[in-house]
Formats: C-alpha cells, structure tokens, sequence
C-alpha cells in the first residue's frame, strides 16, 4: 500500500475513533513531513483525500482542523420552541447543568426589554445537553414583573413549560438573529474543543400574546453539529 494511504488510514482510524476530536488542529504538510521523515507530497495526498471525506478542512498557514464526523443537528426554525422541544423532536433526550442562577438588575438589559432601569430579571446561565453531548451555552433574562414564579421555581427542566403551566405566561412569537463568532475559552471548555471551533450565536427576543417581552436569551450553538433548516415560501 502507497505510504500516503497508510497515512491517510491511520488519520482517519484517529478521528473516527475520537483520539484526534474535532477541534483538533494537525500540522501544515510541511511540518507533519519533516517529523514523520516522508516526502511533503505524501502528506499532501493524505490530507487531500481525508479533505475529500470531509474530516480535515485547511486553515492555511495554521494546519489543517478536524471535522465534526457524526451527522449534524438540523432543526428546523419555522416555529417558537425551546431547546427541550427541539431535542424531542430531534429523538434526543434534553439535560440541563445550571452555571448561575441569580435576581439582577441591569440597565443595558432592562433597555433591551423597554423597562426602567431598577426592573428585576432573573440571570439564568446553563448548558443545555442532547443525550449527555453539550450542545449549547445560554445566558438568559427573565422579566420578573410578568413571570414572578420563576424567582424560586424549579428550573431544571423547560423554562417555557415553566412558564405557561406554571406562570400562565406562554410565550407567543419571538425575534431572533442568528450571528457567527468563535467560542472564549471557558466556551471551548464546556464544548470539549481543543482549538476554537466556529459557533452560531442565537439571540432571541421572546413576547407573550399581549406583545409583552418575557425573555431575552443569547444562546452559543456548537458549529460542529448545528445546521439550522429554514424553509422559505415564494
């Protein structure tokens, strides 16, 4: 066997395998050549081939990243739902760690959602899990003039079942925008990345039937496994 497909095997062994995870950065061709002892053109046609299976892309100068290799997340964004109803719908079982849990009062917040600047929220930070796999990181506010039961209710499951069986606030439309960014540190940590991996970042504006602003969440979505389907009429 060419010694470009014995690398190019034992690569992809390492990837599948979750030795070398996605996030993980391998050397430029040149590099990775000179420590193996073989020429730059057999790197080159092993990298070339585990590009072609999508499991490397280039990042120039840096090396070449490995890719996510399981199949992506594709939920669709045609109605209001939260992350508990989006993983059932997706046959994944939803979890939640909670990071920070605090009553705060904040003026850039507070105008965000049109209030004065002493108005209460409840700060809700948490990674939200599908079948034990960190998904997403959110930091969310909650308007406790609408929804006071969320001060000391219990929060570890759907904060909108919460918040229509428990407050009688179900939530009814939402404005949302989705941007990309690169995760901080902490982020790159809860993710399980070893280098930065591009994220989607979701924030979304939440209103009630009488047009009253319940929540503002700003949710970071791992970009190796979302790929949001957005159907759109003529």
């Amino acid at each position: 066997m060419p010694l470009y497909q014995q690398l190019e095997q034992q690569l992809e062994a390492l990837i599948r395998s979750g030795t070398l995870p996605a996030g993980t950065v391998l050397p430029a061709e040149r590099q990775l050549a000179e420590h193996l002892g073989l020429s730059r053109a057999t790197v080159q046609k092993a990298y070339n081939t585990l590009r072609q299976h999508k499991l490397l892309a280039s990042q120039g100068r840096r090396g070449f990243l490995v890719q996510e290799t399981g199949p992506r997340l594709n939920p669709g964004m045609d109605r209001l739902k939260g992350f508990t109803e989006e993983m059932r719908l997706l046959g994944k079982v939803a979890s939640s760690r909670i990071l920070e849990r605090a009553i705060v009062s904040d003026r850039s917040i507070a105008s965000i959602f049109g209030l004065p600047s002493p108005a209460r929220f409840l700060k809700l930070v948490r990674v939200r899990y599908g079948d034990g796999i960190p998904l997403s990181r959110e930091v969310a506010w909650y308007n406790l003039a609408e929804a006071p039961a969320l001060e000391h209710g219990d929060l570890s499951g759907s904060v909108y079942a919460f918040l229509a069986e428990q407050c009688g606030t179900p939530l009814n439309y939402c404005d949302q925008t989705v941007e990309a960014t690169t995760p901080n540190q902490e982020e790159a940590e809860i993710f399980g990345f070893t280098q930065p991996v591009p994220c989607l970042l979701i924030k979304r504006r939440s209103y009630t039937h009488g047009n009253i602003m319940v929540e503002y969440v700003e949710g970071l979505f791992r970009g190796d496994a979302y790929s949001y389907r957005l159907r759109l009429g003529a």
